[in-house]
């Protein structure tokens, strides 16, 4: 039995609050991890799992199922917040985050965990694979076309691959490919407009031969509005630039490149949990 969406902005931003302290609490425990970037893809992802994405969590490998790719890896921590509170593991195993043997490892296994249709981390490669994924649903004999969605960083987009996949991706005209990416300005090692310049992203998606929607990574309106208008697209791919803020939600961590990488120490999570409520 599919998910019962819930497309209330409300609903929405209530369950991206419990998401957030979620991520909280995990990378507390877990003593490492990236803060930042999950963070400041929290709406999005919520977005998909609670409004958008046709999945069923008793039924992972469900063959109708809607496909979803976390390109941008290191954002495990938001993904596993998201797949424990549909329903696809226990809320309680969120706190084995990076530990010896647990199925929740710093970056996505689909060996381990239900829910994760890839495994990902190595930047680049997950439109590629998203790309892939789209065209096997167009070869379905029986049961409607599913759609893909992958989620990318900005810093992200410094990876050659993305460029050869997006060209790919228009070329065979994958109306049923949603790129999202998680534009909060800032990777590992500084600002992204510093580290690699790839500014005007709106005119340079568009040459590539793709629908392009510019939005508040923050707003459920303006997210689902996105979504819908990605679905109605016709021959082409659809990309989301999602104009959002790093460490969003936790007033001193947002948009600081230092948390790019690290987890919040005990007292700091007793702090971002204040904020949180």
């Amino acid at each position: 039995m599919a998910f019962e969406l819930n497309p209330d902005p409300g609903f929405l931003s209530r369950q991206a609050l419990v998401i957030r302290r979620d991520i909280i609490n995990m990378l507390g425990r877990a003593g490492s991890g990236h803060t930042g970037g999950s963070l400041s893809m929290t709406d999005l992802i919520t977005a998909l799992y609670f409004a958008e994405l046709k999945h069923d969590p008793t039924n992972p490998a469900w063959p109708d199922r809607d496909r979803f790719l976390l390109s941008k890896g290191h954002g495990a921590p938001a993904l596993y917040a998201v797949l424990a509170r549909t329903g696809y593991f226990s809320v309680e195993n969120l706190s084995t985050l990076r530990q010896l043997g647990s199925s929740l490892q710093g970056h996505p296994d689909m060996n381990k965990s239900p829910g994760i249709e890839c495994s990902t981390g190595s930047l680049g490669q997950g439109l590629s694979m998203a790309c892939g994924m789209a065209m096997a649903a167009r070869l379905r004999e029986s049961g409607p076309a599913y759609r893909v969605y992958t989620l990318l960083g900005d810093g992200e987009l410094n990876e050659g691959q993305v460029w050869e996949a997006a060209m790919s991706a228009a070329h065979y005209g994958l109306d049923n490919l949603c790129a999202l990416v998680d534009c909060n300005g800032l990777q590992i090692d500084g600002e992204t407009c510093r580290i690699m310049n790839s500014e005007p992203l709106a005119d340079k998606w568009k040459a590539f031969g793709w629908n392009v929607i510019s939005i508040n990574g923050h707003d459920f309106n303006e997210i689902l509005s996105a979504l819908a208008r990605a679905r109605a697209a016709v021959r082409q791919p659809t990309v989301i630039l999602a104009k959002t803020v790093k460490g969003k939600g936790v007033s001193f961590i947002e948009n600081q490149v230092s948390w790019h990488g690290i987890a919040p120490k005990p007292d700091e999570v007793k702090k971002a949990l204040e904020e949180l409520k």
